[in-house]
């Protein structure tokens, strides 16, 4: 409402100041009967930005050498992503044009970032297969050990009975992280259910004891046939008398003749 206009009577301004709250509370009721409530989030495909908080040490991971790790997170998710140091800790700026890109690129540094934690449960993708065992990539960048005893509950021969190959995707539980060297050892066979009356020194995990009729150092084997027990003497000992026959000629003997 335009009120520069001279001689404009006071009455017909407060009208015109009630009527125009009316208007606006009116358009205000019914904002409400459409949206009670703010959203908890925007549309699919509204662009938006999210701001993540990472520890200083993780900054070169999620850059990788060169930038490869940060170039192929925006290629494979469509994302602009900027990371900057600030007070110590790193500052992570992810740009997508919707929410299914956003949420592609906060996962995969999510897990960059994450600790792995004994007794978690992971699922990884075989990385190389050995004679004793599998390597399992089960979080971006960090391998760990299948060893072929946890893979199954049964024994087996070899890891072709394994049925594992390069590319599979599994499933593993990760038992033990060692601290001095850092390594990560991973169980199939955590995850199934232990057979009833599972023995597993039948299984070849337990010890195999003393051999029959030994100490446990290989045993006493007894004495050789025909020996004393003992084997040879030392030192050559006492062999006995010689057979009887001529005395052999000694060198001397034999010149004194000729």
């Amino acid at each position: 409402m335009d009120i520069k206009c001279d001689g404009l009577p006071y009455e017909i301004l407060e009208q015109a100041l009630h009527q125009a709250k009316e208007g606006r509370l009116h358009i205000l009721n019914l904002i409400n009967e459409a949206i009670p409530e703010a959203r908890a989030d925007y549309k699919p495909h509204v662009p938006r930005i999210v701001t993540m908080t990472v520890d200083k040490e993780f900054i070169g991971a999620i850059i990788g050498k060169g930038g490869e790790v940060i170039q192929g997170i925006q290629e494979e998710t469509g994302t602009t992503i900027s990371i900057e140091e600030i007070d110590g800790k790193g500052i992570v700026e992810i740009a997508a044009a919707n929410k299914d890109s956003i949420n592609a690129a906060v996962a995969r540094i999510e897990a960059i970032i994450a600790v792995p934690e004994e007794g978690q449960i992971y699922t990884g993708k075989v990385v190389s297969i050995l004679e004793f065992g599998a390597f399992v990539e089960f979080m971006p960048g960090r391998d760990g050990l299948l060893h072929i005893s946890e893979i199954s509950w049964d024994r087996l021969a070899d890891m072709e009975a394994a049925g594992l190959h390069e590319g599979d995707e599994v499933t593993v539980k990760l038992i033990e992280i060692d601290k001095k060297t850092g390594k990560f050892r991973l169980s199939m066979r955590a995850l199934q259910d232990k057979p009833e009356g599972y023995d597993e020194r039948r299984q070849g995990g337990g010890p195999r004891g003393p051999r029959p009729g030994g100490n446990g150092n290989g045993g006493n084997r007894g004495p050789r046939p025909g020996g004393n027990g003992g084997g040879r003497p030392m030192g050559g000992g006492n062999r006995g008398p010689r057979p009887n026959g001529p005395r052999r000629p000694r060198r001397d003997d034999r010149r004194d003749d000729e």
